[in-house]
């Protein structure tokens, strides 16, 4: 059973970890590695890329504020330092083991304030809900505003899950499944709800439903929206100054780097460590889309990516480190 276990974890590291390898490799593969590397040497300003890492670590501490407001409309106060290490230490774990750190930032916090874990995923559910609906405004009004880039993107890289979705969509058996799957759970529910496995499972999905009805008794609602903003213009800043480091990325303007954003946030979302292989492809897409040589985006691409994880682990691990002795010094 140990060995099964072990198994299976190493299996949840190295298969997304090999998927985004090998997905570096086929866009890299024909790169002038020559030239990327005279541009990694002598044509990046390392200062600004740096700069650019504050605005990234501003984005995830008002991420704790914005997570405590959610725990603390349960009637739970949170302690501001936990909740703000545990979402650093969140996004260094999530690049070891993808959303895996989601389901420790909830323990970390359970733990040491006492609050059920389930509750605290529910919450955790409508963080990840604002940032879907965050991300996909922006590539929506994008969209909109730049309707050839994205057909041509498109046009260029088939999404493979679009045929795949209109597929299941069409398909008989799809809604058959789906009809079967709501009286399994009716009459799991229903008819079984004496049993106590099914007593559990019920008191465990009112407790997470609990926590996603926190957005509603939210007491400071503008609040919540100006530090989901900030959020995200934290992130987009984290990005942005980062075009300025570069010659050929730094003229490009604001539009065209929120187009590579979006596609960016898009790539992080695939759960990949940090998006590996997957981010690349995005970024620099977008840029040769725009005129910028190849080799040029690939370097943008990979020491932007380099830099920017490397603060996150670090960030992510001194967080971690922290947790257990300010919690200790509490109890003392």
């Amino acid at each position: 059973m140990n060995l099964r276990r072990i198994f299976r974890k190493i299996i949840k590291i190295t298969l997304p970890l090999a998927l985004g390898v090998i997905l570096l490799w086929y866009l890299y593969r024909n790169q002038d590695i020559t030239e990327m590397k005279r541009v990694i040497s002598q044509g990046v300003n390392y200062n600004i890329i740096l700069l650019s890492l504050v605005f990234g670590l501003l984005a995830n501490v008002v991420r704790g504020f914005r997570w405590s407001m959610l725990i603390d409309s349960l009637g739970k106060h949170v302690s501001r330092r936990n909740a703000i290490y545990a979402v650093l230490g969140n996004y260094a774990i999530n690049m070891a083991l993808p959303r895996v750190g989601e389901i420790w930032r909830c323990s970390v916090v359970a733990k040491y304030e006492k609050i059920p874990f389930a509750k605290l995923l529910g919450t955790l559910f409508v963080d990840r809900l604002m940032d879907t609906t965050v991300v996909g405004s922006l590539t929506l009004c994008l969209c909109i505003f730049n309707i050839g880039f994205f057909r041509k993107f498109f046009h260029d890289n088939p999404p493979v899950f679009i045929a795949t979705l209109n597929d299941l969509l069409t398909s008989v058996w799809t809604y058959i499944a789906l009809a079967l799957f709501i009286v399994a759970l009716w009459y799991i529910f229903v008819k079984l709800k004496h049993l106590s496995m099914v007593q559990k499972a019920t008191a465990l999905i009112l407790n997470v439903w609990e926590g996603v009805r926190s957005l509603w008794k939210i007491e400071y609602k503008i609040r919540f929206i100006v530090e989901t903003l900030m959020i995200w213009g934290g992130y987009f800043l984290y990005f942005y100054i980062t075009f300025f480091a570069f010659d050929f990325t730094r003229d490009l303007g604001i539009r065209i780097a929120l187009i590579a954003f979006a596609m960016s946030s898009i790539g992080v979302a695939v759960p990949v460590q940090g998006g590996i292989g997957v981010w690349h492809f995005m970024v620099i897409s977008t840029l040769v889309a725009f005129g910028v040589n190849k080799t040029d985006a690939g370097a943008f691409a990979m020491v932007v990516f380099a830099v920017q994880t490397i603060w996150v682990v670090l960030t992510g691990l001194i967080a971690i480190a922290i947790l257990p002795i300010i919690n200790n010094k509490g109890k003392s």
